[in-house]
């Protein structure tokens, strides 16, 4: 079993994370898995900022573990920060040194010159972890998530970060031992970037699956753009499908969405244990959607 005295938690702030989540999720896992508090196979096709996969690395024995992200940035920062943590954190160390002394003004242009405008300039190969300009851009992307407005990620049309600056009084860009332990942590886990389906889970192993995707707006101004693609009613519909096909195999399948009042996931995953979970929302541009709200947790078992 991992070592619960050095628990890791997500390194980036991300939209839709699941930390609020997280004591409901555990009360709600696979019978046998809360008996054992053994995983043979875990897999996260929309692992985000990881807040789920964190926990359970930290308080269960997984055999392996697999993620998976459409984002190649975020991806990225996951490859780097387990294979190359020391590098990754001497560059944070400089940003951070830089940023902190500075004055609101500075602080500014300091944002907008040192971290974003390089970061949306920076061309990397993302099946090379290994670079200066790989380790450089991630370090880049964790600053610019620590300093920039409400902690969001989004990017634009092309591809390009665009959140403004934030009003931080003492970020912490560098969090050096959640660095190390997420590092450790990552040590069995396979990290892929992709569609959800191309994940292949091996037949003769009985996974646990959680799926955490882009949440269907509860108004036509909610926030699903993680990247430059967006998540909609028919790519919901055929998560659905190939949800039902992962059920078939008999694999364990968890998956969260947002309570929509039009009853459109009673019918997409009619047959199903669908139960309604309270979750507090930070990450909401409108403050009508931030606090308490309900959410969907949809098992097979």
């Amino acid at each position: 079993m991992h070592n619960i005295m050095n628990p890791a938690k997500p390194f980036l702030k991300w939209a839709g994370g699941k930390r609020q989540l997280l004591n409901e999720i555990d009360k709600n896992l696979p019978p046998k898995i809360l008996k054992t508090k053994e995983i043979d196979l875990y897999i996260e096709p929309f692992v985000g900022g990881g807040a789920l996969l964190f926990y359970l690395l930290s308080n269960y024995s997984i055999k392996k573990s697999v993620i998976n992200d459409i984002n190649p940035d975020l991806i990225l920062s996951y490859n780097v920060i387990k294979l190359f943590p020391k590098d990754l954190i001497k560059k944070l160390e400089k940003i951070e040194k830089e940023f902190l002394p500075l004055e609101y003004e500075q602080r500014k242009k300091y944002f907008y010159n040192n971290l974003r405008i390089p970061y949306n300039k920076l061309e990397v190969d993302y099946t090379t972890p290994n670079t200066k300009t790989s380790i450089e851009k991630v370090a880049l992307l964790i600053a610019l998530n620590k300093t920039c407005f409400n902690g969001l990620f989004r990017q634009n049309s092309k591809g390009e970060f665009n959140v403004p600056f934030g009003r931080y009084i003492n970020p912490r860009i560098l969090d050096k031992d959640n660095i190390l332990n997420v590092s450790n942590l990552l040590k069995n886990t396979e990290i892929f970037c992709g569609s959800y389906e191309s994940i292949k889970i091996p037949k003769d192993t009985k996974a646990f699956v959680y799926f955490d995707p882009p949440y269907r707006p509860l108004t036509n101004a909610g926030f699903t753009k993680y990247s430059k693609e967006d998540f909609n009613d028919n790519d919901q519909k055929q998560l659905a499908k190939y949800f039902r096909e992962l059920d078939k195999a008999k694999h364990y399948l968890m998956l969260s969405n947002s309570d929509t009042k039009d009853k459109f996931f009673d019918e997409l995953y009619k047959g199903f244990n669908i139960q309604k979970v309270s979750a507090k929302r930070y990450i909401n541009s409108n403050s009508n959607g931030r606090g308490n709200i309900n959410e969907l947790l949809i098992k097979n078992y």
